[in-house]
């Protein structure tokens, strides 16, 4: 026990988990293995591996300090409209099987046989801000666990950041998409096992309760209204979410359908029942009265001393550890495949992945906020595909490129309008009690915008949807 409080037992706990996940990693890794998960002897991942792998990176260390951060101010409903982004799995398990059923092998493979190269690079563009934003957002809170648990050293951010982006590029590069989803099991494995005890912890304390938990309004001036209009928010942007996340889109071509069908919904449950675990630790803070210190870190710190603090902190870690990877994965495939400005091999594909890791840790040594508060709108900006992905395989009716551009450029403007909700300008068109009324304007206008466009595109010259 004096050995976790001690804050160089996150120091091991980090240098163990390097250690093992450079030691998994594959060695001799062939194309099909880097750019698509494929074993040495050309077999698909299983299904509790794909599992394992969509669940541990989706839970990364930034979602879940936002679902403690949002359950510490407004509650119960604060946790649950996080949670509700995890419906994406389902309704990404949709849109893969939609897109697969017609030929495509790929989101981008879809929208290029629809609307060309135009749609092609305006789909990787916002992907391209994603797997940026991933791994920035990541090693933020990488460098938050460590300035709060070393805050005499100056130094411990940079360190801790660049430690971090060093050993997720170095195992990452040596086996790309396989050594990505080889990692994640054990991370994941090892994420379970931390929390678990961590809410075992938490839930058999005197001052813990169920009921206190589903009925917590949080400490905002509020109290849990604005975490009921995010619930709404999340319910608008949860269906074309996921389409614009391209390491949950990556494993969803791996495998045959049937399993790929199974790993979302077996990924939903879990995911959904981790992060909500996780956001109840805000919650509780919140009941206990905690103050707000240092992205609930510092609060943790105070609440439930240093064994389970360690393991909050260590669960964080891992989550950003398996997160980082499959970024990197992802972003090999999307520089590589898709923008295809390098041949297919190995070592264009660890060019790609340092040129990501190194974009993202300078971003966040930098201290630049612009892209970390995108993290929170890049739903925003996917909800261009809202009206496309549905008209499409719902009524089999593709909009016309145009309309297309109208959705895609609403969506953008409505990503930079929640950015810049402050200014007077955005308040003229979208202002509410709450930065979240804006955001629910603003993902109600993007929506009507986009449908409207794609309803008259239709009615003057739609098609009918492409079937392999």
């Amino acid at each position: 026990m004096a050995l976790l409080a001690n804050p160089m037992a996150l120091v091991y706990f980090v240098g163990l988990i390097a250690i093992i996940s450079l030691v998994i990693s594959p060695r001799n890794v062939t194309v099909g293995g880097f750019y698509d998960g494929a074993s040495g002897g050309g077999a698909k991942p299983g299904l509790w591996m794909l599992v394992l792998s969509q669940v541990t990176t989706w839970i990364f260390a930034r979602s879940l300090m936002n679902a403690a951060i949002l359950g510490y101010f407004y509650g119960f409903a604060g946790t649950l409209a996080y949670t509700a982004y995890y419906l994406s799995f389902l309704s990404g398990m949709y849109i893969v099987g939609q897109m697969r059923r017609r030929g495509a092998r790929s989101v981008q493979d879809w929208l290029g046989d629809n609307f060309g190269s135009t749609g092609h690079v305006a789909y990787n563009i916002v992907v391209a801000l994603r797997l940026l934003s991933e791994v920035f957002a990541n090693l933020i809170v990488v460098g938050l666990i460590f300035s709060a648990a070393f805050p005499d050293l100056a130094w411990a951010k940079t360190g801790a950041v660049v430690a971090l982006a060093v050993v997720g590029l170095v195992y990452s590069a040596l086996g790309g998409l396989r050594a990505s989803l080889r990692t994640d099991v054990m991370q994941m494995i090892v994420f379970m096992v931390v929390l678990a005890l961590a809410f075992g912890v938490m839930v058999s304390a005197d001052n813990f309760s169920f009921i206190a938990i589903f009925n917590a309004s949080g400490v905002h001036e509020q109290a849990s209204r604005p975490g009921w209009v995010l619930v709404a928010v999340a319910l608008l942007q949860v269906f074309s979410y996921p389409a614009h996340d391209p390491v949950m889109m990556d494993r969803g071509f791996l495998a045959d359908e049937k399993t790929t069908r199974k790993s979302f919904m077996h990924a939903f449950w879990l995911s959904s029942i981790c992060i909500f675990g996780f956001g109840m630790f805000g919650i509780q803070a919140g009941l206990m009265g905690a103050s707000y210190e240092n992205q609930l870190l510092g609060t943790w710190q105070v609440m439930f001393g240093p064994v389970v603090y360690f393991l909050i902190a260590a669960s964080l870690l891992v989550s950003a550890m398996s997160t980082l990877d499959s970024a990197l994965a992802s972003a090999a495939r999307l520089v590589i495949d898709e923008f295809k400005v390098a041949p297919r091999t190995v070592f264009c594909g660890r060019l790609a992945m340092f040129g990501f890791m190194a974009a993202g840790a300078l971003l966040t040594l930098w201290g630049n906020k612009t892209l970390f508060d995108a993290v929170a709108v890049s739903g925003t900006a996917s909800m261009f595909l809202t009206p496309v992905l549905v008209l499409a395989f719902v009524f089999n009716r593709v909009v016309p490129l145009w309309s297309f551009l109208v959705a895609y450029l609403a969506a953008i403007l409505g990503a930079a309008a929640y950015m810049y909700r402050g200014t007077e300008f955005v308040k003229i068109f979208f202002d509410g009690p709450h930065k979240y009324d804006q955001l629910l304007y603003i993902c109600i206008a993007v929506l009507v915008v986009g449908f409207s466009a794609g309803l008259i595109g239709l009615a003057s010259q739609g098609k009918l949807a492409r079937r392999a």
